[in-house]
């Protein structure tokens, strides 16, 4: 593991260790779940600050919006996914130099996607914002929070960069501290803007801007410590053609991959709308515990990332091999608690989060297929990790395509049963991503280590 009191990267090259530990993988995972539990915190404060001023159709507007940014910037996670596999292979393989171009083509990719989203951002709000249906004030309000929010982009996916590069190099509290930068002058810079100085859904978005602004400082700061200030990397290195074309390939693939996964979530929740207001609401308060175990379960993910990548960067099969194990086995633990706090706090819970008899009583109708949902889902999530870290992101995007065809298939099977069939078919896709991922595990091992 990298010497953390060292701070230059270039000056102490890693190397790699063989023996992979629980402890090893909570120095990654831990951070990264209380980071994991930062990310929609800007939407949340947002929502909550305009709340407070007690017009329903800015609350609906910002709400909204935040729904669409949460999708859109979502659907370019591959900056991240993708820097921390890079990271984590030259650090295995000690290649000092290539990790420094890796930052800084991330940050060349964050910014032309950025540019390209504020460029086009009229033409994308009257689209994204027309696709969601909402009243008139609702739809003015939220078109006013995303034309500012959206000067954000470029430095949300820049921080996107970042995140990844330190992950990558297993520097997960460091990561962990330029998400609670963000998220802290989110909150002081919206409660300032909103409540003090009544700026209104406009003092929401500016707060996010300033907010990824900070952040992006920060990580910037912080990659300059590291590498000793030597951020200046030659022209023939920065765009070596194969490099650019691998980056190109694996950011294309887990783009398409992500597209399939964020289209089974979407048609999730439209079935749901479709079902009534009752169900529409139950499944919101359920899906609040779904994310409550992604936050886990993404965690040990991010663990399998950076120490797949970095066996794999050092061609090391016993290591990857142990690492995918134990994140597996731990997913598990960590899965089996969720299930049994869910089976016990779910009724209480649900009561906390709404007084509305009929929602509780159909909430609690349906909080068995959440029980069950983070038993099949660690596969899932662990091998989206390793797959991940190994750069297998052709095969991870036709599964993750196929898994999405077994669930519409479930769901026009199972579809006479109602919502209970919705939540079936959801939990077919959990079970369809890992077991995919893990039938085609073995082949790919083999394949990328030959002796």
């Amino acid at each position: 593991m990298p010497d953390r009191k060292r701070c230059t990267v270039e000056l102490n090259p890693t190397q790699f260790q063989t023996r992979i530990t629980s402890a090893r993988v909570f120095a990654i995972a831990g951070p990264a779940m209380v980071a994991n539990l930062t990310t929609p915190l800007i939407g949340i404060v947002s929502t909550t600050a305009i709340g407070r001023l007690g017009d329903a159709a800015l609350l609906g507007g910002v709400a909204m919006a935040s729904v669409l940014f949460d999708c859109m910037f979502w659907l370019f996670a591959f900056l991240r996914m993708s820097t921390v596999a890079f990271t984590a292979q030259s650090l295995g393989a000690g290649e000092t130099i290539e990790l420094r171009a890796i930052l800084v083509r991330g940050f060349i990719v964050a910014g032309l996607i950025g540019t390209a989203l504020t460029t086009l951002q009229v033409p994308l709000a009257a689209l994204l914002l027309g696709a969601m249906g909402g009243s008139e004030g609702v739809t003015r309000a939220a078109k006013s929070y995303f034309l500012i929010r959206i000067w954000s982009a470029p430095l949300v996916l820049a921080n996107y960069v970042v995140l990844g590069w330190l992950i990558g190099q297993a520097r997960a509290k460091l990561a962990l501290a330029t998400q609670i930068a963000i998220n802290l002058v989110n909150a002081g810079t919206t409660t300032l803007l909103v409540l003090v100085f009544n700026a209104g859904i406009a003092g929401a978005a500016i707060a996010a801007v300033i907010a990824e602004a900070t952040g992006l400082a920060v990580g910037i700061l912080i990659a300059y410590r590291l590498t000793g200030g030597k951020l200046d990397i030659p022209r023939t290195t920065l765009f070596e053609r194969a490099k650019l074309m691998r980056m190109l390939t694996v950011n294309r693939d887990i783009m398409i991959r992500t597209a399939a996964l964020i289209t089974a979530w979407l048609f999730f929740a439209a079935q749901g709308a479709r079902s009534g207001d009752v169900t529409l609401a139950a499944n919101s308060v359920l899906n609040n515990f779904l994310l409550l175990s992604s936050f886990f379960l993404d965690g040990l993910a991010n663990a399998a990332e950076q120490l797949c990548g970095q066996a794999y960067g050092a061609r090391d099969k016993a290591a990857f091999s142990g690492a995918t194990r134990l994140v597996v086995l731990w997913g598990f633990a960590f899965a089996f608690v969720v299930a049994i706090t869910l089976a016990l706090l779910g009724p209480v819970l649900i009561d906390i989060m709404t007084a509305n008899e009929e929602v509780r009583r159909a909430a609690r109708e349906f909080l068995i297929f959440v029980i069950a949902s983070p038993l099949l889902a660690v596969f899932a999530f662990a091998f989206d990790g390793v797959y991940i870290g190994a750069t297998w992101a052709r095969d991870m995007r036709n599964l993750m395509v196929l898994s999405l065809v077994i669930f519409l298939g479930a769901w026009l099977a199972l579809r006479s049963f109602g919502n209970a069939g919705l939540w079936g078919a959801l939990l077919v896709h959990y079970a369809a991503r890992g077991g995919l991922e893990a039938l085609r595990y073995p082949a790919l091992l083999k394949a990328s280590f030959k002796q």
